[in-house]
């Protein structure tokens, strides 16, 4: 947790001066610490001269509220929510995902306006926000801030049903999507199987939005490769609420490839982290298997003690390009799994049914025959039945 949040904060450009690790027994509810360790905390900061104060938690407004009012106006007090959505909004790159971060970050910063939160009160800008930050202005902040929140929302509703419409384009299509904690590697796979040039940066959500591509695995079925955002421990209730239409990727897939950092010392906790994010996305019961990446980064012993725990795992190295043909054939393997294997038999005179057969079926073999060709062909039952009704049309 510890080595996770210095990585949070060192992705937001905050350098980390000091740690203090505090046994809590139990939640203090107006401060989340005791008044007194949160002053001995405090004091401590301004000694270091530190501008912010970091709690690797989830702390009520209340409990921020008055936290800050004992930092007063040298120090602001960030919690792991606030970490993470700061980080969202600086990697948001689309105007999808901007709308997403904008709309997660007004709603957490909503309940958390206090006069001492000055630096919120520029970020508004526009009529009204000018002034001293008293209760008033706090009143005025919070009137923009949920009037701004419902325009997001109405703008998002409306992508969400442009993205339906594409879905329905694409139902005859195979969809797969790559799933797993963040900086696992999910957009180096997704540039190795597709040909896709998705930004790739050995840092924390380097990548917010969604990116679905053509999987070429040379048959017929047409297959749709979609890489989302990364997961994380805790991520904040505001942004998975926010990415829904994002997230909404994985929750229409066939396939779902939960991509691990196999060289990742907390591996355990990712795993677990990804199997509680994809239930609460309610996509347990979409077929799944674990991607093991960086293989490179560990050694044999390591591998085979994965495979133990793991039996039915694909191992690979991105950076290598080890594992990369496995993967691919168990992609096939389970496409196909459902397909029917069948033998037409087309006259001369009826051969421009052939091209049909060709884009539509993965054809097994071809005999040209004195009065007819015979064409042995693989496929989803729903097709071969189409091409054999258009084969007995009568023309």
């Amino acid at each position: 947790d510890l080595k996770e949040i210095e990585l949070l904060s060192d992705t937001l450009g905050i350098k980390i001066i000091d740690i203090n690790i505090h046994n809590l027994k139990t939640i203090h509810p107006s401060t989340f610490i005791s008044k007194n360790k949160a002053e001995e905390i405090i004091n401590k900061a301004k000694l270091l001269n530190c501008n912010n104060i970091i709690i690797n938690d989830d702390i009520s407004p209340a409990q921020m509220k008055n936290l800050q009012n004992i930092a007063g106006f040298d120090i602001r007090i960030l919690d792991r929510t606030g970490i993470i959505i700061d980080i969202f909004n600086i990697h948001a790159k689309s105007n999808e995902s901007k709308k997403q971060v904008e709309l997660a970050k007004l709603e957490y910063m909503l309940p958390r306006l206090t006069r001492q939160w000055t630096h919120l009160e520029r970020q508004m800008g526009g009529t009204g926000t000018r002034g001293g930050p008293g209760e008033k202005q706090i009143e005025i902040d919070r009137r923009l801030i949920r009037k701004e929140i419902d325009k997001l929302k109405k703008d998002l509703s409306k992508i969400s049903q442009s993205r339906k419409v594409q879905k329905r384009r694409r139902d005859e299509a195979v969809c797969i999507s790559l799933a797993g904690y963040t900086n696992a590697g999910k957009s180096s796979l997704m540039n190795l199987l597709t040909g896709a040039e998705v930004y790739i940066q050995d840092e924390l959500f380097a990548t917010l939005d969604s990116t679905t591509k053509i999987f070429d695995l040379n048959i017929s079925q047409k297959v749709l490769l979609s890489d989302t955002v990364g997961f994380i421990q805790k991520l904040p209730a505001e942004l998975v609420a926010s990415f829904q239409t994002t997230l909404s990727d994985i929750k229409t897939s066939n396939l779902i490839l939960k991509v691990i950092d196999s060289s990742h010392e907390n591996l355990s906790m990712h795993i677990e982290t990804i199997e509680k994010t994809l239930d609460d996305l309610d996509c347990t019961k979409i077929e799944s298997i674990f991607i093991f990446n960086k293989i490179d980064l560990i050694d044999s012993e390591q591998i085979k003690v994965l495979l133990k725990r793991y039996p039915e795992s694909i191992f690979i190295s991105c950076k290598d390009s080890i594992g990369i043909a496995n993967l691919i054939e168990y992609v096939k393997k389970i496409i196909r799994r459902d397909y029917i294997r069948k033998t037409f038999k087309i006259s001369y005179d009826n051969l421009n049914k052939i091209n049909e057969i060709y884009k539509m079926l993965d054809v097994v073999e071809r005999k040209d025959k004195e009065k007819y060709i015979e064409i042995v062909v693989e496929g989803r039952r729903e097709k071969i039945n189409w091409i054999k009704s258009l084969i007995n049309k009568k023309t």
